[in-house]
């Protein structure tokens, strides 16, 4: 082990989007500080980033039927989508600064207008889907959503999934065309190779290894670097893990009470690819469905239309798998080594809480491919299997804690920050909405962890992210503003570009 000892001010772990929209903030807001980054892979958002790893949604909450729920008394609760379009916006402001200040380029190879949809079948879900769409219309966040029921109107809105579709039971849907796709992958490259033109050092196959706190106050990481096989030991003042699932283990490592009586559960993802031209031509939108029963809220099934390498494709799914791994290259031991004395009790009551879960993941394991082309016939009724191949897609790792309104053992669906109590270190864990909400969440770091700084750095933030620290939802003047600015400057007032199509 080398004892050479190298001291920074900021240690990003994991090269992923999480990380990439921390740093670039840190370099706005403070652009003397040093930063390093330690990344396993060979490059840049290469782990649930990438674009072939998660959906691209751009989670505005505007085709998610989960995140609006039905009351017992029959309305609908939209609080979380709110929320969580707020926070999108919010993503898409800085975004939009960074392309109008010439951090990035070509908005188009990591952003796209989409339109997205909802769709339903039945009488039930119909009824639920028309009082979603009366109470989201209402609000200005979701001016421009339309519903139909109608099978005429719905030909024009989806001809792929209304071609030679038996029409005999009800089927709606609402859309919205301000909706988008997001490369998250291209994203995260192109902000890191913004870090190291500002004097970021990017170290890729650097595997951290251990991370203890230091009597002086720093975090002291055990660094491998995985082309020499010598270990090497980093300080900092502040550590930030952005690693995915891999989070869970350095978080544990650390020691910091914040990080006990946590726990993780990974679930693998599978997507079904449209290799058909012809096919991939019809259909123009995200469209997403109801999870069945007992199906977890990341196993919504939905059709996409994505913008990958310059070509137009089409992807179906997910199909939920189970692997112990936490990370699409990390190892069948991950989760049991995270199962530590201070979280057991919790990870068993999740497990017996869950057992709708596992039976749920043991039937979706059992699939065959022909099984999965039936659930995709409920979107595309004359999908032939020879023009769709099965793809691997990221893994996930919902986050399990102790919860006052869960118990013992509670299953997580969400993103979540962890941080120490003096703020010197901070870890990002879970999933969905994930990366829409990168920057919120990064700026929700900076806030519990940068404290004596924040009031300082506001004004520069502001500049970055015009609706900071006001509601757009209460604020409809400062909404058409944001919308404005952000649709001209990403480019997705125009006509999406003409692809070819995979």
């Amino acid at each position: 082990m080398s004892n050479k000892e190298n001291t920074t001010d900021v240690i990003l772990i994991g090269a992923g989007i999480m990380s990439a929209t921390l740093g670039i903030f840190l370099k706005q807001l403070a652009p003397e500080w040093n930063i390093k980054v330690f990344e396993k892979l060979e490059s840049a958002g290469e782990e649930s980033s990438n674009e072939w790893n998660n959906a691209g949604t751009g989670h505005a909450a505007l085709c998610e039927l989960n995140y609006t729920v039905e009351k017992p008394d029959g309305s609908i609760d939209i609080s979380k989508a709110i929320k969580i379009n707020e926070q999108f916006q919010v993503s898409m402001q800085f975004w939009a600064h960074l392309v109008k200040n010439n951090l990035l380029q070509n908005p188009e190879k990591f952003i796209m207008p989409l339109p997205h949809m909802s769709m339903v079948l039945g009488n039930d879900d119909a009824r639920f889907l028309k009082k979603r769409y009366e109470a989201m219309s209402n609000n200005p966040l979701f001016k421009g959503m339309e519903f139909s029921d109608n099978p005429e109107k719905l030909k024009q809105w989806i001809p792929l999934i209304m071609n030679n579709r038996k029409v005999n039971e009800p089927i709606a849907a609402t859309k919205i065309d301000s909706g988008t796709d997001v490369n998250f992958g291209a994203l995260t490259r192109m902000l890191f190779d913004q870090l190291q033109r500002r004097n970021v050092q990017i170290n890729y196959q650097h595997s951290v290894n251990d991370v203890k706190r230091t009597k002086d106050g720093k975090w002291e990481l055990k660094v491998k670097n995985l082309q020499t096989g010598k270990t090497e030991r980093h300080k900092a003042k502040f550590v930030f893990v952005g690693g995915g699932g891999g989070s869970i283990h350095i978080l544990q490592k650390s020691g910091i009470p914040e990080g006990k009586h946590i726990g993780g559960f990974p679930v693998s993802g599978l997507f079904m690819v449209c290799k058909n031209p012809a096919v991939i031509a019809q259909h123009n939108a995200k469209v997403y469905g109801k999870a069945k029963v007992g199906a977890p809220p990341m196993s919504v099934p939905h059709l996409d239309t994505r913008y990958i390498e310059n070509q137009k494709s089409l992807l179906f799914g997910p199909f939920a798998g189970f692997t112990p791994k936490f990370l699409k290259t990390g190892s069948n031991l991950d989760l049991i080594t995270s199962v530590k004395p201070n979280n057991v009790l919790t990870m068993l009551s999740a497990g017996a809480k869950e057992m709708s879960l596992t039976k749920y993941l043991i039937q979706q394991l059992m699939l065959s491919k022909e099984q999965r082309m039936d659930e995709l016939r409920e979107f595309i009724p004359d999908a032939k299997s020879e023009d769709w191949d099965l793809v691997v897609a990221g893994q996930r790792v919902q986050v399990i804690k102790d919860t006052e309104a869960g118990g013992k053992g509670t299953l997580q669906f969400g993103t979540e920050v962890v941080t120490a109590a003096d703020g010197s270190i901070a870890a990002l864990l879970g999933a969905s909405p994930g990366a829409s909400t990168a920057v919120p969440v990064m700026i929700e770091v900076l806030t519990k962890c940068f404290p004596d700084r924040i009031v300082e750095w506001e004004p520069k933030i502001k500049e970055m992210i015009p609706s900071y620290g006001e509601s757009l939802m209460n604020n409809p003047e400062l909404l058409k503003e944001v919308h404005t600015y952000t649709a001209e400057t990403l480019g997705l007032s125009q006509k999406s570009p003409t692809f070819v199509s995979r």
